[in-house]
């Protein structure tokens, strides 16, 4: 009984690190999707931009020159960012929804968060669920 126990310790104290270390990626991978969606926007691939939608997102705009237009006109200081940094980021249910948040200044010189709600897929890969943008001059965390 006391090898068992063991075994199960030794089996739990194995994975810990491995923890931290499956968010640490998941964000990594968020934070390298979302400056593939940013600079294709910048060189206006609307099909690039469009591969990293979820399938929420594909559902309300069926083909990527919907969704280029949606993003064009609701979303310009993602669109065409002056400048932009990644500011704080959160990880719920062992890195199922990653939330990242993103300082813009718009082209226009205005400063801007645009907050990404990233989510694992069945097939494990990312993709962008949603953006929220807010006029903001400071990070306000997530």
């Amino acid at each position: 009984m006391r090898a068992f126990s063991a075994a199960i310790i030794f089996c739990l104290a194995s994975l810990a690190p491995v923890l931290p270390a499956r968010a640490a990626d998941a964000l990594r991978t968020t934070q390298a999707m979302i400056q593939q969606q940013i600079q294709a926007f910048l060189h206006d691939d609307a099909a690039a931009a469009y591969s990293f939608a979820a399938p929420g997102i594909k559902a309300m705009f069926p083909d990527k020159d919907a969704f280029f237009a949606m993003v064009k006109k609701s979303y310009e200081p993602v669109y065409h960012p002056g400048n932009y940094a990644f500011g704080r980021s959160k990880s719920v249910d062992d890195g199922a929804t990653i939330y990242q948040e993103v300082l813009i200044t718009g082209s226009d010189g205005k400063d801007w968060s645009a907050i990404y709600q990233v989510t694992r897929q069945p097939d494990g890969s990312y993709k962008i669920n949603g953006v929220q943008i807010v006029p903001n001059t400071a990070s306000q965390g997530i």
